[in-house]
């Protein structure tokens, strides 16, 4: 027994060592952390290295990640949430899951695949990650945009499609082994249904004073999450409704609780390291052999997915009044399929209902999609100057519902200004607060709504706008402005292709915008390539702060 505990501990050692080095891989590649986990996975599995041997202790863990990550997406389930989807994220989210659900099914069978696994196939390419996409907004300071939060709208919409699909496919998993489908889906109501019960009985009377008193030792209060969506996922499975939903209902249950945002960060640690055993499982089980079997049928689903998923977004938007850019900038966040595709393709292989080969090709367009579509959005904005005049058949003449949600904060109505200010941040708002003071007139530019309207209510004339948009700048009113200053929060580790300082400098300079133009930068090594490339004024705000910090510390008290 000890001899075949330290081989279990030598294996799982081996595959967290490999597991690590697979996403070093990925992070120098700038790749999502599920394309190096996967591909340990194929390292770690039979055709290769062979250290995946413990299917069991494994997929013990794998089924432990799945439970917490789904606790962790019902944790953002909450009813306030739902009821506030706005009609564009319940339109483009409804709109591109049944697009892409209904040509995929047709694509699948075309290409030889049964009815069955055609569905599951179509079902799968549908969800998109919301893990990553947020990270990569996040990475890029984009949350707030327009487009950003019409993303994550409607990507909440593909998160409760995901919730109704594990719903069906627990149930067909009740109907296994049972003498009548209709006893099946008898048991999946009553153990849904219990369910139910208990967690609204836990959402009116437990959850908030429960937590509240376990948040006094914040410790305690990540066990308790955990432990309860363990519970809540064996108790789903003891009542026939799955791991997967009891761990769902789980978050649910805590999502109303002030003390959510909490637990999901102190969990999302733990959700990682347990989904790297779900995808080193994942990576394992794939036949080396007959992935070139797969290559034309992944390919054909990857350049649907990568393609025909934002294009639908786009021509939704278009025709809900967006423009052709906002609808393109969204559209790229569903270029890619989700974890939740892989984890339904493997309960679908669990079940029977499709093959080893099938998970295989999902997890190939995985793969693909994810790793392409990574690059599509670090680079969104030059794709989108690329396109823009294909894009423009989906645009309409007035783009009437994004004017008004930004609340008709157009370039052309605003005065003509001595300075305009690109990026309504903290920074962005004490450079415009101290200008004013010397009876400057300031315009203040940022993509985010409620930032614009913010300012406004401060007293200052604003627009929104992104400085990116070469089509932005054509419309300011530059024409007796003295300086353009981007106030826009920057990356440290120098400038790239995409960089919103070398876009706004080359827009400005296109336009023979007359004044100087200011940027912000992280060090000197920054200030002079920017400098280099058109910049009259390299600003370095924390550098700045830090001599001015230390000018008023230096000044001897007087007497």
């Amino acid at each position: 027994m000890e001899l075949i505990a330290a081989s279990v501990f030598y294996e799982v050692a081996a595959l967290l060592a490999l597991g690590a080095a697979a996403g070093l891989v990925a992070l120098l590649l700038r790749q999502p952390l599920i394309v190096g986990l996967i591909g340990a996975g194929i390292l770690a599995g039979p055709g290769v290295l062979g250290l995946a041997r413990s299917d069991a202790h494994i997929d013990l863990l794998a089924e432990l990640g799945i439970a917490v990550l789904l606790f962790l997406v019902g944790l953002k389930l909450d009813i306030g949430l739902i009821r506030s989807l706005g009609a564009v994220a319940l339109a483009t989210g409804l709109g591109q899951v049944t697009f892409t659900a209904v040509v995929g099914f047709g694509l699948c069978l075309l290409l030889g695949l049964d009815t069955v696994t055609s569905i599951y196939v179509a079902v799968a390419l549908t969800f998109s990650s919301t893990i990553i996409i947020v990270k990569l907004l996040s990475d890029k300071r984009e949350i707030d945009s327009l487009h950003g939060r019409i993303a994550l709208g409607f990507l909440i919409v593909q998160d409760i499609v995901v919730v109704l699909a594990m719903v069906v496919v627990s149930a067909l998993a009740a109907g296994v082994g049972e003498v009548s489908a209709l006893g099946g889906l008898l048991r999946v109501v009553a153990g849904g249904a219990a369910m139910l019960l208990l967690v609204g009985l836990v959402i009116r009377f437990a959850a908030e004073p429960l937590t509240a008193r376990l948040a006094r030792a914040p410790e305690l209060l990540a066990g308790f999450a955990i432990g309860w969506a363990a519970l809540l996922a064996a108790l789903g499975d003891a009542l026939g409704i799955g791991k997967e939903i009891g761990g769902l209902l789980a978050g649910v249950a805590l999502a109303s609780t002030q003390f959510r945002e909490a637990i999901a960060a102190r969990l999302s640690s733990l959700r990682d390291f347990l989904l790297l055993f779900f995808f080193i499982a994942l990576g394992a089980r794939l036949d080396l052999g007959a992935i070139g079997e797969q290559l034309g049928a992944a390919l054909v689903l990857s350049v649907f997915v990568l393609v025909g998923n934002p294009l639908i977004v786009v021509a939704i938007m278009g025709a809900m009044g967006y423009r052709r850019r906002t609808g393109f900038l969204a559209g790229l966040t569903v270029a890619q399929i989700s974890e939740f595709s892989l984890i339904l393709m493997a309960m679908a292989v669990a079940l029977g209902h499709v093959t080893e080969a099938a998970l295989g090709l999902v997890t190939l367009i995985g793969l693909t999609t994810i790793a392409l579509s990574t690059y599509m959005i670090t680079h969104s904005h030059r794709i989108a100057g690329w396109l823009d005049a294909p894009l423009r058949v989906f645009e309409r003449d007035h783009p009437w519902r994004e004017t008004a949600e930004t609340g008709g904060m157009a370039a052309e109505a605003a005065a003509a200004p001595d300075v305009v200010i690109f990026g309504l941040g903290r920074f962005g708002r004490a450079i415009a607060e101290r200008l004013r003071a010397r009876g400057l007139a300031v315009l203040g530019v940022d993509f985010d709504p409620e930032a614009v309207r913010a300012w406004r209510r401060r007293g200052f004339e604003a627009v929104y706008g992104d400085a990116t948009d070469p089509e932005l700048v054509a419309t300011l009113p530059l024409g007796r402005a003295r300086w353009a200053i981007s106030a826009i929060p920057s990356h440290a580790g120098g400038l790239t292709h995409e960089d919103h300082r070398l876009s706004l400098i080359s827009a400005l300079r296109g336009e023979r915008f007359g004044g100087r133009i200011a940027v912000t930068a992280h060090g000197r090594s920054e200030r002079d390539e920017l400098l280099g490339r058109g910049a009259d004024l390299v600003l370095l705000p924390f550098h700045d702060a830090a001599e001015r910090a230390a000018e008023l510390v230096a000044v001897k008290p007087e007497g």
